[in-house]
């Protein structure tokens, strides 16, 4: 078939299609009108995670992740509309968000999950979820998007990720993926970084090539310019990784950019310990999940939005934050897809979405924003 009659296919079956949607949304509008008599609660995540269950069993292997990916937008866009109907004047859908998140936590933080982190054992992200759970059951995973993917699909409740740096910055890939995945951070955490180099030789100058991650060889830039220039640097997905790497290496001339804690684990020496250009050298952590969950004691919001390309948008909207007396900790700006020059605002505030005063700040906000997307209120330890 030709890429024209291919197109003419797909364009039929969208037409099929779109109104088994609408279709869907109107029995979704009964399903609102039954709660608000039976007093049950719009997000019903065993009843999604059945569904898609049921689906993904009909369907080949190799479509189930994309069938996830567009479920989770039909049950988003059903919630949204249930909130709606069910909103009472005055009220909003947002709101109603911040109350459900806020009913959700309200027995407290769980202490044992199932935690998908990026990397392999002896990972910071596992020395994360170590912190940020008293008993984790972890899963690795290779990428951050797997990750996300794995919090998604419901293969794991929580995932475990970097999003910023002390001394080098925000962990980009992350914001990107929080707004095409739509999760919620339910948890943060700071984390000291303390890299060491580990090796099987038996000093300095015996090592020809350095394997660890790409943000490492940022942290630890000034110790490598003192290296011999001859001195390979290798890229690995993550610094445990790199480590396990050099331990099973037939070479005894390479070496890791690791944690202590991964001396012990892969049997490596450690050549050099603190060798990060910054000794107060920390990274944060979030924790996060399908739906957002706010835990008593939460302390902090996060929101992605876009404004008006127009002059004074941004202006506007920092006074509403100043006018609040909120603190705002974090203002991240990255590229709008398809839209040159134009930018999405990821923002960290001091504020709890599940109090009176902060829901009602964070709906202005969301009404002087041309989109916006709550992420989540959390404590931070």
């Amino acid at each position: 078939m030709s890429l024209d009659e291919l197109r003419a296919e797909i364009d039929a079956i969208d037409d099929e299609i779109a109104p088994l949607l609408a279709r869907r949304m109107g029995i979704s509008a009964q399903v609102a009108m039954i709660k608000r008599e039976t007093g049950g609660a719009i997000l019903q995540p065993e009843r999604e995670k059945a569904i898609l269950a049921r689906l993904g069993a009909g369907v080949e292997e190799q479509y189930r992740p994309a069938l996830a990916i567009i479920y989770e937008a039909v049950f988003r866009a059903s919630r949204e509309y249930q909130r709606g109907l069910l909103a009472a004047p005055g009220d909003s859908p947002l709101r109603q968000e911040f109350e459900e998140a806020a009913a959700l936590g309200a027995g407290g933080f769980p202490e044992n999950a199932v935690v998908a982190c990026q990397g392999i054992e002896g990972a910071y992200s596992h020395l994360a979820a170590l912190r940020i759970f008293r008993e984790p059951e972890v899963q690795f995973l290779r990428t951050f998007d797997a990750v996300f993917r794995a919090v998604v699909l419901g293969q794991c409740r929580y995932g475990v990720l970097p999003i910023e740096n002390s001394s080098f910055g925000s962990v980009t890939p992350v914001f990107d993926l929080l707004k095409r995945h739509r999760c919620k951070i339910v948890r943060a955490a700071r984390l000291p970084i303390a890299h060491c180099l580990l090796s099987r030789a038996e000093a300095l100058e015996d090592i020809k090539e350095i394997y660890t991650h790409e943000q490492a060889l940022g942290q630890c830039g000034k110790f490598l310019e003192k290296l011999s220039p001859w001195t390979t640097l290798t890229v690995c997905e993550n610094t445990a990784v790199a480590a396990r790497m050099v331990a099973e290496s037939d070479r005894a001339d390479t070496a890791a950019i690791s944690s202590e804690e991964c001396a012990a684990l892969y049997g490596l020496r450690v050549l050099k310990r603190g060798i990060q250009n910054e000794a107060r050298n920390e990274t944060r952590f979030i924790c996060i999940a399908r739906q957002a969950e706010i835990y008593p004691g939460a302390n902090k919001s996060s929101v992605l939005l876009t404004l008006q390309h127009r002059p004074g948008s941004l202006a506007r909207l920092l006074q509403l934050v100043s006018a609040a007396g909120i603190n705002l900790t974090k203002l991240e700006t990255r590229p709008v897809p398809g839209r040159n020059f134009e930018f999405l605002f990821y923002l960290d505030m001091e504020c709890d979405a599940s109090q009176p005063a902060s829901a009602g700040f964070l709906e202005e906000i969301a009404r002087q924003s041309e989109d916006f997307f709550f992420l989540g209120s959390y404590t931070e330890r």
